[in-house]
C-alpha cells in the first residue's frame, strides 16, 4: 500500500546558526526620540481627562486625584501635574469650605466630543475589532488575559471600555473566558475569540503586493523586512552578510505556531521577528514600551533573553528610544523621520491633544522642538 506523499516545508528543518559574534552598536535617532518625547505626559493627561468625564459632576476632588498619582506614575503631585497644563485642566473651588476640584477646560471637552465621535463610528469600531482579533490570533493562541490587554489598551487605540463596548458590539467575535495563570496558576478574567478569524490571519507583510518569492515559491514565501538605519550608522560586514542570509530565510507568519522551531536557530527569530514587527504594527502609534513587547512575549511563550536579543540584533527593524523615563521601541518603517506614514484617526486627535497642552506653557518651560522643524 503506498504511503501518502508528505510535503516538508522548508521552515519544518531547524538548521542551527547563531547571530555572528559581533556587537551591534545603538545609534541614536533624533527623528523617532522626538517622535516619542512628544507624547511626554499624554498617556496620563488622557487617563486624568476619562475620569473626570466619568464622574457625574464631570469634575474630581484633588483629594481624590493624588490617590491616581501612583498608579499613573505621575513624576510629580496631582495639582502641580494640572497646574502644568491650565488649557487642559482648570482648578476650582465648587463652593465656600468645599476642597478645591478639577475640571476640563471648555477646549479640552470639545476636543473630547470629536475624540468621541471616531470611538463611536462603525469604520473605527471595525478597525479596533479586527486589530484586536489579530492580537488574539497571536501565535494561534486565541485568547489573552484582561490585564494584558489593559496594559496594551493605550497603544491599540481601544474604547476606555472595552466589555461594554467591543465585547458587546461584537459577540460573534468576542467572548469572556478563563484563564490559568502559569506561574501561579490562579484563574484570572480573559478575553478570547468565538472563532478563528482565518480572512484576519495574515500579517502586514504578508498583504503587501510586492514580494520577493523563492525559485520554488509553492513551498515557501520568502518575504524580507523594511530596514531603515539613521544616520551615521554602520553595519560590520560580517553582520551585513549574516543580515542578508538571514533575511532570505522563509518567512513564517506570526499567525502560525512555530514552537516547534529551535530556539537557538536563526529560523526561530526570524519568526519571532514577525511577530514583534507585526505587534508594533496593529499599534496605532506603531510604538509601545519594550516591557509590554515582553510581557506579551513572554505569555506567548518566548524567553525575555531572546526577545531582548531579537530587537537588539535588528537596528533596521526597530528602534529603541530611552526618553520620557522608561524604554519605547518603535519600528522604523513607519515613520518618515518623526511624522508617522500612515495617520490613524486618533492619532491625529492625539497630536491636537498635545497641541492643547502646549499651547499656554509657562514660560519659564522650554518647548519641545522637532528635528524636523515641526
Amino acid at each position: 500500500m503506498a504511503l501518502p506523499l508528505i510535503r516538508l516545508l522548508p521552515h519544518r528543518f531547524n538548521t542551527i546558526r547563531a547571530f555572528v559574534n559581533a556587537k551591534v552598536k545603538w545609534v541614536r535617532d533624533p527623528y523617532l526620540d522626538y517622535a516619542v518625547e512628544r507624547e511626554k505626559d499624554l498617556k496620563q493627561v488622557i487617563s486624568f481627562k476619562n475620569q473626570i468625564i466619568s464622574n457625574p459632576s464631570k469634575s474630581l476632588p484633588l483629594s481624590a486625584a493624588s490617590l491616581l498619582k501612583p498608579h499613573l506614575n505621575l513624576p510629580t503631585t496631582s495639582s502641580k501635574f494640572f497646574q502644568k497644563y491650565p488649557s487642559f485642566f482648570s482648578i476650582f473651588q465648587p463652593s465656600p469650605g468645599l476642597p478645591p476640584h478639577v475640571k476640563l477646560t471648555p477646549q479640552t471637552l470639545l476636543l473630547h466630543k470629536k475624540e468621541s465621535t471616531i470611538h463611536t463610528s462603525m469604520s473605527n469600531k471595525y478597525n479596533a475589532t479586527e486589530r484586536l482579533a489579530k492580537l488574539l490570533m497571536l501565535a494561534g493562541v486565541t485568547k489573552l488575559p484582561m490585564h494584558l490587554i489593559n496594559r496594551l489598551k493605550w497603544d491599540l487605540g481601544l474604547p476606555h471600555d472595552i466589555v461594554g463596548t467591543l465585547l458587546a458590539d461584537f459577540p460573534d467575535y468576542f467572548e469572556a473566558c478563563e484563564v490559568g495563570d502559569a506561574v501561579t496558576g490562579k484563574v484570572e478574567i480573559a478575553l478570547g475569540l468565538v472563532c478563528w478569524r482565518k480572512e484576519l490571519a495574515f500579517s502586514q507583510l504578508e498583504r503587501r503586493p510586492i514580494m520577493v518569492c523563492a525559485p520554488n515559491a509553492n513551498l515557501s514565501k520568502h518575504i524580507g523586512f523594511p530596514m531603515n538605519f539613521p544616520r551615521g550608522f554602520d553595519l560590520e560586514n560580517r553582520v551585513k552578510e549574516w543580515v542578508e542570509e538571514w533575511q532570505a530565510l522563509p518567512y513564517i507568519s506570526p499567525y502560525e505556531n512555530a514552537t516547534h522551531l529551535s530556539p537557538n536557530s536563526d529560523q526561530a527569530e526570524k519568526w519571532m521577528v514577525a511577530m514583534l514587527h507585526e505587534v508594533l504594527w496593529l499599534m496605532i502609534s506603531k510604538k509601545t514600551e519594550r516591557e509590554n513587547l515582553f510581557v506579551l512575549g513572554e505569555y506567548l511563550g518566548f524567553e525575555r533573553s531572546r526577545l531582548k536579543k531579537a530587537v537588539v540584533h535588528h537596528p533596521g527593524i526597530f528602534y529603541v528610544s530611552n526618553k520620557i523615563r522608561t524604554q519605547t521601541v518603535v519600528l522604523r518603517e513607519a515613520y518618515r523621520k518623526d511624522f508617522l506614514i500612515e495617520k490613524h484617526p486618533l492619532m491625529g486627535m492625539r497630536y491636537r491633544y498635545i497641541h492643547l497642552m502646549n499651547k499656554m506653557q509657562r514660560r519659564d518651560e522650554a518647548t519641545l522642538v522637532s528635528p524636523s522643524g515641526g
